[in-house]
């Protein structure tokens, strides 16, 4: 595979560039560059006001959401185009975040299942970043098994009702919209008797309780649903077919996050290349460039893995199972790279305020975060099933409740 730009990429980037040189609110970028990992934050500025209008001047410019169709709020650029753009955008992608969701799972969903009414009505304000959305999937008492579910939802004239609880649900204590896989038939098995819905995150009946992470902020919620009644008409798929629409969300899930999930090598680098020990600088230290050359290897492996992505993308083909493995494998060496980083920092590894700790407490943030990294977009367990099942193709784990309907399945004594 030939990595340089084609003449007309070549073009491309650089139209990118004069843009980002001309629009980006460069004002941000110091603090951009040393926010800690997965929280950005801005002094005297309100982040979700900046992001907004943020991803509003790349929408009016035709820089927002470009894979999208052009009727949809997109560019209707190739997967290649997409990929220079996030190159180039580099640290002003951190305001995107909160969108990420929407843009990379909840759109692609909506944009396959939705009407075309719907689609002209909804796409083009999420991909302004006027509204935001969150996937509602995860449940208690589910675990990682998303077909377990038991949020129900009932017909009710014109409408359903739905009523249950899900977990872990990102960003809902500040999304307007919402994609939802409930329980429509609990008499067949588990994965027949789904159906997936949009709705409205403000529509009565549903409460949002933030959840509070060790490392003291709330991105995770719980979402309780009593009696949230939704038209009929903004469902997703036939009734009963919400696993293969949850599959689209899934698929386009692990794309998103597998694809650009940092590993913290590139911050390592640099921080072994200035740290002085009682033995001297930390890189010239044997030990610590054996384990540089571990994770280079890796990296690598995990940016040649998303351009295989890219280029099946670039063949008009959907998001398929390898995708697993870049989240799988990026969400451990993460976790591996914080925790040595922390070992170097000795007994300072404790510090946690970034005008206290070394590298601005980068690695305390990144080893804070990283369980939740693990676990959200699936579990590494999870994930090692998908890549041994579906891209290895060795025989599958014995599941014994795949044929039994839904009631059937023996629970525990106080369910």
């Amino acid at each position: 595979m030939n990595f340089d730009d084609t003449p007309e990429e070549a073009v491309f980037r650089k139209e990118v560039r004069a843009w980002l040189d001309a629009n980006a609110p460069k004002e941000y970028a110091a603090e951009l560059k040393n926010s800690g990992f997965g929280h950005t934050a801005l002094k005297g500025v309100d982040v979700g006001v900046a992001s907004k209008a943020w991803q509003k001047k790349k929408f009016d410019a035709g820089w927002a959401c470009l894979h999208w169709p052009k009727e949809y709020g997109g560019r209707g650029a190739t997967p290649i185009e997409r990929v220079i753009w996030q190159q180039e955008e580099g640290i002003y992608a951190a305001l995107s975040s909160l969108f990420i969701i929407g843009h990379g799972m909840c759109g692609p969903t909506m944009m396959t299942y939705a009407s075309e009414e719907q689609k002209r009505a909804y796409l083009p304000p999420l991909a302004a970043g006027e509204h935001i959305w969150c996937q509602l999937f995860s449940e208690p008492a589910g675990g990682s098994d998303l077909a377990g579910l038991r949020t129900k939802a009932e017909k009710d004239g014109d409408d359903c009702v739905i009523n249950g609880q899900k977990i872990w649900t990102s960003g809902a204590h500040y999304s307007d919209y919402g994609i939802v896989i409930t329980r429509t038939d609990p008499n067949v098995p588990k994965h027949k008797g789904l159906t997936m819905f949009f709705l409205d995150m403000h529509t009565p009946g549903i409460e949002v309780r933030p959840i509070k992470q060790v490392n003291g902020q709330s991105g995770f919620n719980e979402v309780y649903f009593t009696d949230v009644r939704v038209p009929d008409s903004q469902r997703l798929g036939k009734v009963g077919e919400g696993w293969s629409v949850s599959l689209t969300t899934l698929m386009n899930e692990r794309l998103s996050i597998g694809s650009g999930m940092p590993t913290g090598f590139p911050d390592l680098l640099d921080f072994v290349a200035t740290l002085e020990t009682p033995d001297g600088p930390a890189i010239n230290d044997r030990n610590v460039r054996s384990r540089l050359a571990s994770w280079a290897v890796k990296t690598s492996g995990l940016k040649y893995t998303a351009f295989r992505s890219i280029s099946a993308l670039s063949r008009g083909e959907m998001p398929g199972p390898e995708n697993s493995i870049g989240k799988l494998v990026a969400g451990a060496t993460m976790q591996e790279i914080a925790t040595f980083a922390l070992d170097l920092q000795g007994q300072a590894g404790a510090l946690v305020n970034p005008d206290q700790a070394a590298a601005a407490a980068r690695f305390q943030a990144m080893l804070l975060r990283s369980p939740a990294t693990r676990i959200e977009g699936g579990t590494d367990e999870i994930l090692r099933n998908i890549i041994a099942e579906r891209v290895l193709g060795l025989p599958a784990d014995i599941r014994v409740d795949k044929d039994v309907p839904f009631n059937k399945i023996p629970t525990s004594a106080k369910a």
